[in-house]
This record gives structure tokens, C-alpha cells and sequence, in this order.
């Protein structure tokens, strides 16, 4: 089969035929038909001080189970979390960190909902938005971002808002219905909201935190990093909180499942419709991934082998 590699730190990616991996005990072999890409994977190749496998969300068919399998069968179509190589025409997929694929979606539709919707929605719960209450999201046309406002709107936020760094942007995240949209060099950033969803980090985090009203609450989701000052939370008595949805996925499975039911629910009704950026070859993986490292995508960026 063919896969992804690198071996260096900033790549560059190259294709290499490999042998199909077997499927071990607890595990399923899907034949992939959309891969996701993501930050945090085009992060640890800039950044990681090795290489690493290049994994990620894949969604396919089941074409081998092992042993002790009891949820997927072969011929079920799946979306998953791939801890291996997953930028592969076959990838590993643990049976705990897949799900099915309902009737009417398809693998393109999935790996660009289910992933990032996860983080989105898990971001809100973290936020504990209650009706009524304002949002505002940063990298709102990101493919976490652009479903964060969808799914914010259809939990009962009063107000929400997205933050971008450009007016292509702006334009784009207008159009799936916020009430707002700046940018980040603007010299304010309006209204106060009483939750910030930050997916960018870094020098963001202070305005993020000067756009929370009193008692607001920042949730901080982003691999970007960057540092609060204390004196500034103390003022407003305001919260930041990290999230980090491998540890749901890991520690509480049943919650995972749970949102995942909603994000299907959801976009069964039509209130949350995934975009999806580009459509990349495997061997044009080093472009999906420029794609993301320009921030020039707006929603998610798919690779189909």
C-alpha cells in the first residue's frame, strides 16, 4: 500500500509503498477513504524533535477485525481516531476510538464532522455555555472553528461571534449565520461575550481574554501555547480552562460516544453542515499541509487516497 512519511523534523513528506498492516487484538484494518489533517499534526512535523507517524482522523471500511472485536464487523463503514500511520490507503484503528457511519454520510462528511466537531462541541461543554449566553470563537473558519459557531448557535447561545485574520475570512464565517465577525487586528473586538473558544494561542490570548465579559470564561483548545498573566484573570474574576479531547476519548469513552450521537443528530437536522476546504491526493499531502501552515483554509482540509 501507499503511505505518508518523513524523516526529518519540517519533512519534506514523501510517498513509500508498504506492506498493509495487520489488524491486532482489539483493533480494526480500515481501507481509508478520507484522512483528516489537522494543526497539530502539521505542528509536530515543524516541530516535534523526531519524526512521528503521521495519524490522525480516517474514515472508511472495516476490512479486517481482531480478535476480541465485538462492536464492527467487516464491510462497516467507520470513522476513527488512528494513532499509527494513518496518511495511508489502509490504516489501524483501535475499535475504542472508532464509530459508525450513518446511512446518507460519507467518509468525506465524516472525517470533517466527527473530529473536529468532537473538539468544538467538547470546547463548549468545557465552557459550560448556557442559553442565552454570548460566544465568541477564534480561528472561526478553521476546521474546528467553522463547526464550534454552528454548534454554539444550535445549543441557545444569545450572541455569536467569530474571529479571523482576514476579510476572505470573515466573509466566509458571516455566511454560516454568526452575528458577528472581527478580526484579530481590529482595535477592539466589540460587546464583551461571556464565553472566548481559543484555538490559536500564543500572543492571541490576551485580546481573547480582554473580549471576556465579567465572570467569563475562556476555554483554551489550542497546540499554539502562549501564557496569562494572573493579575488579568483576577480582574473580572474571570476563568481560563483547557481542554484536550484525547483525554475524553481515553478516559471517558461513553461521554465521547454521547457527543458524537449529538454531532450526527445534528447534522441529520441541518443544523450543523461541515464545509470542506480541499480534497488532496496522498502524494499531495505537503500541500494539505500548506493549506493548514498558511491558515488559508476555510473549513476542513481532507486528504483521499
Amino acid at each position: 500500500m501507499r503511505r505518508v512519511r518523513y524523516e526529518s523534523t519540517g519533512g519534506p513528506l514523501f510517498l513509500e509503498e508498504v506492506a498493509v498492516p495487520a489488524a491486532g487484538p482489539g483493533e480494526l484494518l480500515v481501507r481509508c477513504a478520507a484522512v483528516g489533517v489537522t494543526l497539530p499534526m502539521v505542528r509536530k512535523v515543524t516541530e516535534a524533535a523526531r519524526p512521528v507517524p503521521l495519524g490522525g482522523e480516517v474514515a472508511g471500511e472495516v476490512v479486517a477485525a481482531g480478535e476480541g472485536v465485538t462492536r464492527f464487523r467487516v464491510g462497516d463503514r467507520v470513522t476513527g481516531l488512528c494513532f499509527g500511520h494513518g496518511y495511508a490507503e489502509f490504516a489501524v484503528v483501535h475499535e475504542a476510538m472508532a464509530s459508525p457511519v450513518p446511512d446518507g454520510a460519507d467518509a468525506v462528511t465524516a472525517v470533517a464532522l466527527v473530529r473536529s466537531g468532537l473538539v468544538a462541541l467538547g470546547a463548549l461543554e468545557a465552557a459550560r455555555l448556557a442559553p442565552g449566553e454570548s460566544v465568541l470563537v477564534t480561528a472561526a473558519a478553521s476546521g474546528v472553528g467553522h463547526l464550534a459557531v454552528q454548534l454554539a448557535r444550535a445549543r441557545g447561545a444569545g450572541r455569536v461571534l467569530g474571529a479571523v485574520s482576514e476579510r476572505r475570512k470573515a466573509e466566509f464565517v458571516r455566511s454560516l449565520g454568526v452575528d458577528d465577525c472581527v478580526r484579530y487586528d481590529d482595535d477592539g473586538w466589540g460587546e464583551p461575550v461571556d464565553c472566548v473558544l481559543d484555538a490559536v494561542g500564543g500572543g492571541l490570548l490576551t485580546p481573547a481574554l480582554g473580549a471576556l465579559a465579567p465572570h467569563g470564561r475562556l476555554v483554551a483548545y489550542s497546540s499554539g501555547g502562549g501564557t496569562i498573566q494572573a493579575y488579568d484573570l483576577l480582574v473580572g474574576a474571570r476563568s481560563v480552562i483547557g481542554f484536550q479531547m484525547a483525554l475524553i476519548a481515553r478516559g471517558r469513552p461513553e461521554l465521547a460516544e454521547q457527543w458524537r450521537q449529538e454531532l450526527w443528530r445534528l447534522f441529520a437536522e441541518g443544523a450543523v453542515k461541515p464545509v470542506v476546504h480541499g480534497e488532496f491526493a496522498l502524494e499531495d499531502a505537503a500541500a494539505a499541509h500548506e493549506a493548514i501552515t498558511t491558515r488559508a483554509n476555510l473549513g476542513k482540509v481532507v486528504l483521499r487516497p
